[in-house]
């Protein structure tokens, strides 16, 4: 393992954790939605509570090494990705509320609705800075570009449900 690896480690086993728990969630809220009363609350507190509360640690706890991880090498923090990871704790945070106070199903879609929006805006930022000096790898842009696309078909689907 080189020095590199080394320090990316943690980032990179959060990075997995999080799409692990997420692709989870996103699997139960496939499968709730076929339910005639559909119920997201336990999708929605895996893809994203668990997304964001793993996000929020990978990007504000982990900020160095998940920078390294991406491709953004610096010597010192990087105040606007602790800010995203904060907006990854507030959605986080929601969904445990959602789950917690059974707040239903238009609540726990729109979750997954703007965890989906966050995740699909930074993919098209990603293609359209694919020539730019801090593009990210496709084999990164792609997978986050799925997830995002995932939890919005779960949002729209979840909200046409509730409506």
């Amino acid at each position: 393992m080189t020095r590199a690896d080394a320090g990316t480690r943690n980032a990179t086993i959060l990075m997995a954790l999080t799409y692990a728990i997420a692709a989870l969630g996103i699997g139960l809220g496939f499968s709730a939605l076929g339910d005639p009363e559909p119920d997201l609350a336990l999708a929605a507190l895996l893809a994203v509570g668990g997304g964001g509360l793993l996000s929020f640690v990978r990007h504000a706890l982990f900020h160095r090494a998940d920078a390294e991880r991406i491709g953004w090498t610096s010597d010192r923090a990087n105040p606007f990705q602790i800010e995203v990871g904060l907006a990854n704790l507030a959605w986080g945070l929601y969904a445990v509320a959602v789950f917690a106070f059974g707040w239903g199903l238009e609540a726990q879609s729109a979750g997954f609705l703007v965890f989906g929006l966050y995740m699909s805006a930074v993919a098209v930022f990603e293609v359209l800075n694919a020539g730019g000096p801090n593009r990210r790898p496709w084999a990164q842009v792609i997978p986050s570009a799925a997830f995002g696309l995932l939890l919005l078909a779960i949002g729209l689907t979840g909200m046409n449900a509730a409506g």
